[in-house]
Formats: C-alpha cells, sequence, structure tokens
C-alpha cells in the first residue's frame, strides 16, 4: 500500500511562496483541520489552541520562540513536534554582526562624527580584526555562518555552545559550562544565544570587568542577554571598547536613554534581517523541513520544550 502524500497547513493566510514551498518540498497543501502539519508564519497571535488532534509537526516563522512559550502555547509534555526558523536568516544576521564589529574595531561612529582632520587621535583608537579572537557565545546558525566571515578577515573564533560539539570553523569550541573561561581570554564577543530564564542578563558586570579596554561586544541575539545598566556603566568608564547592538533591552530603546548619547556605541533598531530577505528565506527553510518530514527525516532546527528553544 502507496503511503498518502503528507498535508500541510499555511497559517494564519495563504502565502504563495509558502504555498510553493510546500510543494517543493513533496507535500500537498490542506485545510488545518485534515493537514498532517501546520506551518505558522506569524506571531503567537490568532494561533489556533488547541491544536487539532491530526497535526504532527509545526513549523513557526521565527527564530526566537521565547514569546511561545510565554504565551503557553509549546508545553513542555507535547507530542507534536515543533521547529522554529532557526538557521534560516544566519547568514543575513551574522552579516550585520560582522558589520557592526568591523565599525566598532575601526572607530567609525567617531570618524562619521568628525568635522575636521583628527588624523593623530584616531590612529590610536583605529583596530583590526586580523589576529584577533573572537568569541561567539551561543554559536548556533549565525554564529556557524559568522565564522567563515570572520575567517576572511583574519580573525580566530572560539566558539560557545550549550553542548561543547566542536563547531566548524572555530579553533575551539567550549560547552556553556565554560563560558567564563571566555571574557578574559577573548578580544571581541559576538552574542548569539537564545532567550531563556538561564540567559538573562548572561553578560553583566562580573564578565564586563574581565574583557579587555579594547574589547566590542556585538549583540545580535535578544536585549535581556546583557544588563543594559551594567553596560552603560563600562562603556563610560572605558572598561571595554565599545558595543554594537541590534537589541536592547528596553526595545524599542528610548528616547533619551543613556545609551544614544555614549560615542562607543553602535545601535542600529533590531534591522540584522530585513524584510526584505525574510519571506524568501523562511520559504526556503520550510521547503527543506517539507522534505524531511515527508521522507521521514529529522527536522532542522528542532525546539525543545523542556530547555525552552
Amino acid at each position: 500500500m502507496v503511503a498518502a502524500t503528507p498535508a500541510i497547513a499555511i497559517g494564519p493566510a495563504p502565502d504563495p511562496l509558502l504555498d510553493d514551498a510546500v510543494r517543493r518540498g513533496g507535500a500537498r497543501l490542506a485545510p488545518i483541520e485534515s493537514a498532517d502539519a501546520l506551518v505558522w508564519s506569524e506571531n503567537p497571535v490568532g494561533f489556533p489552541d488547541p491544536l487539532p488532534e491530526n497535526i504532527r509537526w509545526v513549523q513557526l516563522g521565527s527564530a526566537g520562540v521565547e514569546e511561545w512559550f510565554s504565551a503557553g502555547l509549546i508545553p513542555s509534555d507535547t507530542s507534536i513536534v515543533w521547529t522554529s526558523a532557526a538557521g534560516a536568516f544566519a547568514a543575513t544576521v551574522a552579516e550585520h554582526a560582522l558589520t557592526l564589529l568591523l565599525a566598532g574595531v575601526r572607530a567609525l561612529p567617531e570618524h562619521l562624527e568628525a568635522k575636521t582632520w583628527r588624523q593623530q587621535e584616531f590612529l590610536s583608537k583605529v583596530g583590526t580584526l586580523r589576529g584577533a579572537t573572537v568569541a561567539i557565545v551561543g554559536a548556533g546558525g549565525i554564529g556557524r555562518a559568522l565564522i567563515p566571515m570572520l575567517a576572511g578577515v583574519g580573525a580566530d573564533v572560539v566558539a560557545v555552545n550549550r553542548s561543547g560539539s566542536p563547531v566548524p570553523g572555530a579553533i575551539e569550541t567550549l560547552p556553556a559550562t565554560r563560558l567564563g573561561e571566555v571574557w578574559s581570554r577573548a578580544d571581541h564577543f559576538v552574542i548569539g544565544a537564545p532567550a531563556t530564564d538561564a540567559t538573562h542578563h548572561l553578560v553583566g558586570a562580573a564578565e564586563l570587568a574581565q574583557m579587555k579596554p579594547t574589547s566590542w561586544v556585538i549583540n545580535v541575539a535578544r536585549g535581556s542577554l546583557v544588563h543594559t545598566t551594567a553596560l552603560v556603566k563600562a562603556l563610560r568608564d572605558k572598561t571595554i571598547g565599545g558595543a554594537g547592538l541590534d537589541v536592547t533591552d528596553p526595545e524599542p530603546l528610548p528616547d533619551g536613554h543613556p545609551l544614544w548619547d555614549l560615542p562607543n556605541v553602535i545601535i542600529t533598531p533590531h534591522d540584522s534581517n530585513p524584510p526584505s530577505v525574510r519571506p524568501p528565506a523562511f520559504a526556503e527553510h520550510v521547503a527543506l523541513n517539507v522534505a524531511r518530514f515527508v521522507a521521514g527525516e529529522k527536522l532542522t532546527a528542532l525546539i525543545d520544550p523542556v530547555v525552552g528553544y
């Protein structure tokens, strides 16, 4: 007997790119009441809860899933397989992280503000990534995409992930239990960890105090990973070289916040993953996972309901 072709529902609204992705993955489209899986491209508002019993897999449209856990939509005892979009937008975010880091190390914020020739002053501030060691804290999809970019400018990478499983291209991979070793060891830091209770304020006063006075901290993950008050103090005291922030805590960062006035900070308004690239990148991610689902293979970007990401 030939097995029926798996059926996939798209929500919350029809989407031609996702419809095509489902077909390219080898499945067919169906309403949620008769589907085997659901691809949900928006936030939790309007998500069908409870899900029909026929749904075996849910593909979410975002890489970060903390709001889904906060809303109680992914129970720890679920029998449904949940996947995120982690990795779908990794290359774009990694490109942004590299831009922030290079801009900081090259003192571009001060160069851009200059209204006169300040060569002698700037020569002492301009650095290079060539020969530097960059620690990627939370070396998932973004970290894996960033490593070859950093290698291209001559930087070495120490990767930190939960398991300590080797990350290709890193000179060393450390488990999260050894995170404390990197703060005094690396020259610069890219924060890419998920936002969970365990990673809240992952970078605080103690961690910042161990960094070099030339270190730049780049956060392209979630604002809650960095203790904002401690960061402001470290930047004012020049304990570290600077910070490149695509995410902040609070977010949006309010007008008049001290971070806006610091010369050694680059702030971008959470736009490392611009809207122009999201739909096609997510569609490719969906096509890959649908093909795996059809073939009975392990899906990409599995969410651990117990861990929280």
